[in-house]
């Protein structure tokens, strides 16, 4: 019997005479995938910015300032809770760190108004003591929003903070309290207004020049100069709670790319009414579900290659998206985590995908506007794009199919802005200061051995880790000793 010859030596002496593959190319707009790849990286390389010890020594300068702003805020009427913690995140309120967006937002340009950007937030309430899951009065709210009644707080704490509420009478005669995210908001920039007045009447040498003070809705936008830096702080006003909301149990039912690499403990450590109103929502009532604890902690589980895209992806779209507004860097954040749990983890662990995954970004966003569909990570039941019409996500769907046709040009434009930025800010260092300055703990001497060791860690935060939270415990009645958890470290 015969056997007849494989297939596989035919196509083998045909493979002998091939041509060299072509270089990988994006289909829908011809663009070298390995270009962009190298524009991504030269992205990131410009973005990332390197700080030298004296520029951590500043950075911890400007949190030490606002920190102690805060204790003093505290003292003014014992409002805040008098042990706090803080979250403190890397980006402000503009670079969709946080599910915030307001209206009324100022614009801030890096390299024109400031330097490093942070948000930091604020419990003014906490509500920890709670195991089982939290249940919020979300019957007048749309989903991924809440009332909050201060019936779930004791008699001292409805006291403190009755002038910050609306007031409901029911027919029963009974009396309900709901905590109003604007007039919380209106306390304490009034509060902030008033701390920093009188500390700026006793100026000490070293401490931060308060550049700007805006309330920009229901956020507080400070911006410190410090030596030759410009920081921006957003900082907002939030409901901190532990455990986790009864309205996103069933999503720890599903399966998700983190699973197994960070436990469950880490991932509902806590969350955050934020105080941000849904389109049809009453503003003086309605507050946001925020899961940025979470986030932080999911963030260790996405690959640097599809970081890298995100951030390039974002650079992209921010300025590009802006009117009429429609979609924020939070929108495409949630799209990413979305990716992490529908694609295998050994594919978004590639190093060089990076430029497979910003064309992927691009096409899940026009996908979601087309679609007029982007469901909340924690809550899918809630569509973050349901209120927009049909012309809105139309012209940004066509905008963005620009970029998916030439993305290479729209990368090197982003690098541009970057570089323009970071341009601006080493111009006004040189202008600026360039001594060394001493704390404001120090007597106007050198600066003293623990302050050298801690901006080496920040330092080091800053440059390994960009994006990680810091949890600050703060003692109000000695500000002098803030203690800092960086994710699992303390110091």
């Amino acid at each position: 019997m015969k056997m007849a010859a494989p297939l596989a030596s035919k196509a083998g002496s045909a493979g002998t005479n091939s041509k060299p593959p072509f270089p990988e190319l994006d289909f829908r707009s011809g663009a070298r995938v390995e270009e962009l790849n190298k524009l991504i990286q030269e992205f990131t390389k410009h973005d990332q910015r390197e700080y030298d010890d004296q520029r951590a020594l500043e950075i911890h300068t400007a949190k030490d300032f606002i920190f102690s702003m805060l204790g003093m805020v505290q003292k003014l009427d014992q409002k805040l809770p008098v042990a706090n913690e803080y979250l403190l995140l890397s980006g402000g309120v503009r670079e969709g760190v946080v599910d915030i967006d307001l209206d009324e937002l100022n614009v801030y340009a890096r390299g024109t108004d400031y330097d490093m950007d942070f948000t930091l937030l604020v419990p003014a309430l906490k509500l920890h003591d709670r195991n089982q899951p939290v249940t919020l009065d979300m019957r007048h709210s749309a989903l991924c929003h809440s009332w909050l009644s201060l019936r779930l707080f004791d008699e001292g704490t409805i006291s403190k903070w009755k002038d910050c509420c609306t007031i409901v009478d029911h027919i029963n005669g009974a009396t309900n309290y709901f905590f109003s995210p604007t007039k919380v908001a209106d306390w304490f920039y009034d509060s902030i207004s008033i701390v920093l007045s009188e500390i700026q009447k006793k100026p000490q040498r070293g401490m931060p020049k308060v550049e700007k003070v805006e309330k920009n809705g229901t956020i507080i936008s400070i911006i410190l100069g410090v030596g030759s830096s410009r920081m921006l702080y957003d900082i907002v006003p939030v409901v901190s709670f532990k455990g986790w909301p009864a309205v996103a149990q069933s999503w720890l039912m599903e399966n998700h790319f983190w699973d197994g690499k960070i436990t469950e403990e880490e991932v509902i450590s806590g969350f955050y009414l934020v105080p941000a109103c849904s389109y049809k929502g009453k503003k003086d009532n309605e507050w946001r579900l925020s899961f940025a604890r979470s986030e932080v902690q999911l963030k260790k589980c996405i690959s640097s290659s599809l970081m890298q895209a995100y951030q390039a992806c974002k650079a992209i779209i921010i300025k590009l998206l802006s009117r009429p507004k429609a979609i924020s860097p939070y929108h495409l954040r949630s799209m990413m985590l979305w990716a992490c749990d529908r694609l295998p983890a050994n594919y978004l662990a590639q190093e060089d995908y990076a430029a497979h995954f910003l064309l992927g970004l691009i096409d899940d966003l026009q996908h979601c506007l087309v679609n007029k569909m982007c469901p909340n990570y924690f809550i899918p039941q809630c569509n973050m794009l349901e209120h927009l019409s049909e012309e809105t996500v139309m012209l940004h769907a066509r905008k963005l199919s620009s970029v998916r046709s030439d993305p290479a040009e729209h990368l090197r434009t982003a690098i541009e802005h970057v570089k323009a930025a970071n341009r601006l800010t080493l111009e006004l260092q040189r202008r600026g200061s360039t001594t060394s300055i001493p704390s404001p703990q120090s007597d106007g001497g050198d600066t003293n051995q623990p302050d050298d060791r801690l901006a080496k860690k920040l330092q080091q935060l800053v440059t390994e880790n960009p994006g990680k939270s810091i949890s600050v415990f703060i003692n109000p009645d000695d500000v002098t000793r803030p203690h800092f958890r960086i994710d699992d470290k303390f110091f």
